[in-house]
């Protein structure tokens, strides 16, 4: 529902993120918070919005495959490995700048991509997240097997450059992580309005029809499949670059799992909604790790091992929960508020 009073009368209002100056002046607070955050933000706070911006546009290339086009996969992690050492390999070996590293990642991923995507013109459902499945083993078994990524010791990554200016500091690469995020939020935003979009939309509500309609089902998955696998390089590169020591173990298949999860607690088919379980994961994932300590501590008689565990308990019963109650994400429930609030008082 849109806000009252506000009337389309061009094709370029219709397709405007943002339509009414109350919604352009809460994205611009938005913005400024976000560059103002590392002013007054702790160095652990400061990670953690890092580490939530960098899964954002992972998550959210999972989501054109999963969330738009309706295709499963659990190897998103692995793609992202891809990402995280093409760009290390180009920029500590062979000493190509970072920015060309960031785009020859996502490049890189999204080519592994398309060829792990090319069952999904033949499986579907389980099979086709099976042999997903088969590409996170494959590439992390490759990577730890290959001597220019280190092996199984991992390695060694120089910090992002831009000219002659080196990106040392945590609160320096943030600023290049958000503006990587909002470039890639603002592509999704008006990818998901294009043709191709609407062609995923149809694939995923009925592949059969959508065939019968005209649309090409080959060609449009497998470019679901190297756009996911493009955001997941990107995201990479940005990981590498922030930890500067990367390793196999970084992306394993839990990591795999937990993006399929942010985008049932987000929403999918959102670009929005993948904002809101990203961060709701992330933060509850930060508020389970301290507590549990905390529980420890009062509880000395019990098992630490049990408190250790609770992230990953916490996270399956939040999974049940919104797939039992809330099967449409954090989106909806949004949208509900927003319809709600302004329709107050009237009840219709």
């Amino acid at each position: 529902m849109r806000p009252c009073g506000t009337f389309d009368v061009k094709y370029e209002q219709d397709l405007r993120i943002a339509r009414t100056p109350a919604q352009r002046a809460w994205a611009i607070i938005g913005l400024i918070f976000l560059l103002c955050f590392p002013l007054f933000a702790g160095g652990h706070w400061l990670s953690v919005l890092s580490i939530i911006a960098i899964t954002i546009i992972c998550v959210q290339g999972l989501n054109f495959l999963t969330g738009y086009c309706g295709q499963i996969s659990l190897g998103q992690a692995a793609f992202m490995a891809v990402g995280a050492y093409t760009s290390g390999i180009l920029t500590t070996k062979l000493g190509l700048p970072f920015l060309v590293a960031l785009p020859s990642a996502g490049i890189m991923a999204g080519l592994i991509g398309l060829l792990f995507g090319l069952p999904a013109l033949k499986v579907k459902g389980f099979y086709l997240a099976m042999s997903t499945l088969a590409a996170q083993f494959i590439i992390l078994w490759g990577i730890k097997h290959l001597s220019i990524t280190g092996g199984t010791t991992g390695m060694t990554v120089v910090p992002a450059s831009i000219g002659a200016f080196t990106f040392e500091s945590a609160r320096s690469y943030y600023y290049v992580i958000l503006t990587v995020m909002i470039i890639m939020l603002y592509f999704a935003k008006n990818l998901v309005r294009t043709k191709a979009g609407r062609a995923w939309i149809a694939i995923r509500d009925n592949d059969l029809a959508a065939e019968i309609m005209g649309v090409n089902l080959y060609h449009y998955k497998l470019l679901a499949f190297f756009i996911c696998a493009f955001y997941a390089g990107i995201a990479g590169s940005l990981w590498a670059h922030y930890l500067t020591v990367i390793h196999a173990g970084h992306f394993g298949l839990m990591d795999s799992v937990w993006y399929l999860g942010m985008i049932i607690v987000g929403g999918m088919g959102s670009v929005t909604g993948m904002i809101f379980g990203v961060a709701f994961i992330k933060l509850l994932d930060e508020s389970v790790a301290s507590l549990g300590p905390a529980l420890a501590t009062t509880f000395p008689g019990i098992s630490e091992t049990i408190f250790a565990s609770l992230s990953l308990m916490f996270f399956g019963l939040v999974i049940i929960l919104f797939l039992i109650l809330e099967p449409r994400g954090l989106y909806h429930r949004w949208e509900m508020f927003k319809t709600w609030y302004r329709l107050h008082p009237f009840s219709y």
